[in-house]
């Protein structure tokens, strides 16, 4: 006789919420719940048991699902259901070149760009990482390194930039890739930071995006070593794609 029926992570973490939310903050509390990582991917998402944990109708729940299956960060498919996504890791791989590219542009606009305010912020972010590092915690690290990035690029004041950048760097962000490196390699990227931000309040633009390029191929290089037969990637066989 089968056990019973496991709780969904997902509605574990909707447990609390005010009923009958305005689809907005349904919107926003299950990307919240994907972005960070709380989730993995290929996690099913119950329509039913999200809309009773919200107090609603399944129809503000889908139409905030089809919104994160336009951001890539919902799978469906006919008579399959939803899920958190999960890309192969050519995928992976490929996102990761889209941000390098959006990136490497931001930060030669924004080198030009920055202020003593902006140094500042940079400089904080920084002290946030050598924490996380200090602590040996791989998820504040992968969370800290975000923010230190974007502290970086935001000078360029490139709005649309911005946008598509903090669009491909969600699609990374369910599997937490920084959270499964090891503690010496953290370090040793942790390292390029510091020349980064370097770079930065020196206003040398072809330096930073030297020290840029050298940090992003290494990561790449650490993210690609993972292994791809534990569940963090989609195996390169199978298609669930979403259906709209």
């Amino acid at each position: 006789m089968p056990g019973p029926r496991r709780r969904s992570v997902l509605i574990s973490r909707l447990s609390g919420l005010p009923l009958g939310s305005p689809q907005n903050v349904i919107l926003d509390e299950l990307r919240r719940i994907i972005l960070d990582g709380e989730v993995p991917p290929g996690s099913a998402i119950p329509v039913d048991a999200v809309a009773t944990a919200f107090g609603v109708s399944r129809i503000p729940v889908r139409e905030a699902l089809m919104t994160l299956i336009g951001e890539g960060l919902v799978d469906h498919r006919p008579n399959g259901g939803y899920r958190v996504a999960m890309m192969t890791a050519h995928e992976f791989a490929e996102i990761y070149l889209v941000r390098e590219a959006l990136e490497t542009a931001g930060l030669r606009v924004a080198v030009e760009q920055a202020c003593a305010d902006d140094d500042e912020r940079a400089a904080a972010s920084l002290r946030a990482l050598d924490a996380a590092v200090r602590a040996y915690d791989g998820r504040v690290y992968h969370r800290e390194s975000r923010r230190f990035h974007l502290a970086l690029i935001k000078p360029c004041r490139m709005r649309r930039l911005l946008h598509m950048l903090d669009l491909a760097w969600n699609q990374t962000e369910p599997l937490q890739p920084m959270s499964h490196l090891d503690s010496s390699e953290r370090e040793l990227l942790h390292a390029d930071h510091a020349g980064m931000l370097a770079a930065f309040r020196a206003r040398d633009a072809d330096a930073l995006i030297a020290v840029f390029a050298t940090h992003h191929h290494r990561l790449q290089a650490a993210i690609g070593a993972l292994p791809q037969d534990t569940g963090l990637f989609e195996p390169e066989d199978i298609q669930f794609r979403s259906s709209m």
